[in-house]
């Protein structure tokens, strides 16, 4: 890319906890000068706002250089406000970065002033985020279903402001981003997805009949050609772990380039993503905790050798295989029964990554003595049997069980479990994250139980802390979540991957370069 003199504005709606921004603005030319800076980054969550303006106030110190008080902050040696209160000039400019403003009807003229004046006269910017995806995403519809009030339901229709700060201030480029999920929706026999490529190419059709002229070309970022209302939707998607990153996510990703300026982004380039244990695999060992009575190492242990390995008679597997199970099994209750792991947090920073894959780099800071956010959460010592055998079964078959695999004392008592056994419905309740793969998809479910996220340890037989969740998702360990822990899951697994983001912000920086001065 070019070296450009200023750098170019963004305007982040929906910005969650900052991933789609963090990768912007982190991204550098190759005299290392920033690229993009933050006008406008706006949330309406309280805990994730919090985030926001913590990342915005580290990201206005001259060269992205933290101040020592803030790894005093992640030690607990001072507070946040004591933080904000010794670097008031930063805390100002996070301040009118970061704003905690609800996007709709209501504040809408607000929003337009802010962002008329933060661009000025700033013709060179660029629009990113995406609406909340709860509505799109094929779980959040069908429980749904059947509601009267699903079609009124306002995340439905929350992608119009988006489209609205786009025919207000006719951005040269904007990237907007949502779940895979968005494909196949439809509001009665419309497919959701077909109405926004409409709506994104000419955006002040969406509010007016009259035609203003302002369009868009709509692009892919893993596909070369402009994609229009006759081309395949799903061409939008983009495979995060084709592109570096340690998750099997998708999503999908519109680019768009007002039609009176010439050029077009290219492509992400594919490059092998680092496993699951290469990501997380140097972090402190810790223990689950118990979510009901005593909360010590030794009854965790103890509910743990509870387990027998003997005669597993649910798994479908031949006798070979059950037979490694097993002796895997003993193997292992054996060392817990002698050293079971006394802690259930550790914030001992780690260690530099093991490879020298670019992502893993990024996410570690020698500057950083204290770990945020890897603490394990408690769960029932039916379900600490339920993850151990399932994080042997993987280490010992190479994949993750399901249902039918377990031994029948091991089972669930939900009432689906016999269609689940049979393959008809969440086969897959219990599924542990492989060692030598990238992981599945971190989502805001991880917020509400860890069943998907099992540890492929066993010896450690829990699920994913929320650090190991944000290792994965890309952000680096210096990243700090505010919030309750359940806040800090769903944060990170709503969030883009900001290793994913920077390449998205070098092909952005690449089109803003190619646009002439006087357009």
């Amino acid at each position: 890319m070019t070296l450009n003199k200023h750098p170019y504005p963004i305007v982040d709606l929906f910005a969650g906890p900052g991933g789609l921004g963090e990768g912007f603005l982190s991204f550098q030319d190759s005299r290392n000068n920033t690229v993009f800076h933050s006008v406008a980054s706006i949330e309406r969550d309280e805990f994730s706002h919090k985030t926001l303006l913590l990342r915005h106030f580290l990201r206005s110190f001259p060269g992205n250089t933290f101040p020592q008080e803030y790894y005093d902050y992640l030690a607990g040696r001072t507070t946040l406000d004591q933080l904000f209160d010794d670097y008031p000039e930063q805390y100002k400019a996070a301040s009118e970065t970061a704003l905690k403003i609800s996007l709709g009807p209501e504040n809408h003229e607000t929003v337009k002033k802010i962002v008329t004046g933060r661009l000025g006269a700033s013709k060179k910017w660029v629009l990113i985020g995406g609406p909340p995806c709860q509505a799109y995403s094929l779980a959040g519809r069908s429980r749904m279903m059947g509601n009267k009030d699903f079609e009124k339901d306002e995340r439905h229709f929350l992608y119009r402001e988006y489209l609205r700060i786009i025919a207000d201030h006719s951005p040269p480029v904007f990237v907007m981003e949502n779940v895979k999920g968005l494909l196949s929706s439809r509001i009665g026999d419309e497919l959701v997805i077909h109405r926004i490529i409409s709506d994104l190419s000419n955006p002040r059709a969406a509010f007016s009949k009259e035609d203003s002229g302002l369009k868009y070309r709509l692009y892919s970022l893993s596909e070369p050609s402009e994609i229009t209302i006759g081309s395949d939707p799903r061409k939008f998607l983009v495979k995060a772990e084709n592109y570096g990153v340690p998750q099997a996510r998708h999503r999908m990703f519109i680019v768009g380039i007002r039609s009176d300026l010439n050029g077009k982004p290219k492509q992400l380039q594919p490059h092998k993503p680092p496993t699951v244990a290469e990501t997380i695999g140097n972090m402190p060992k810790i223990r689950s905790g118990l979510s009901k009575g005593e909360d010590t190492a030794k009854r965790w242990g103890k509910e743990i050798t509870k387990l027998s390995p003997d005669n597993p008679g649910g798994l479908e597997a031949d006798a070979e295989q059950i037979g490694q199970i097993n002796e895997v099994l003993a193997i292992h209750l054996n060392k817990m029964d002698r050293s079971s792991l006394k802690v259930r947090n550790s914030n001992a920073s780690t260690k530099g990554p093991k490879t020298n894959h670019r992502v893993l780099v990024d996410m570690y800071d020698e500057r950083l003595t204290t770990l945020t956010g890897h603490e394990s959460r408690g769960h029932m010592p039916s379900d600490l049997r339920r993850y151990f055998f399932a994080s042997v079964f993987a280490q010992t078959t190479g994949r993750t069980p399901k249902l039918a695999d377990f031994p029948d004392s091991l089972l669930p008592n939900h009432k689906n479990v016999a269609q689940g056994r049979k393959g008809k419905m969440f086969s897959d309740r219990f599924r542990v994250q492989l060692a030598n793969q990238p992981s599945t998809t971190i989502t805001s479910h991880i917020s509400k139980d860890g069943h998907y996220y099992i540890h492929y340890d066993p010896q450690q037989c829990r699920s994913l802390t929320v650090r190991e969740a944000a290792r994965l998702q890309t952000f680096p360990d210096n990243y700090k979540f505010e919030g309750p822990r359940t806040s800090q899951y769903h944060q990170v697994g709503n969030a883009v991957p900001p290793y994913l983001a920077r390449q998205i912000a070098d092909i952005i920086a690449e089109v803003l370069d190619a646009i002439g001065d006087d357009d």
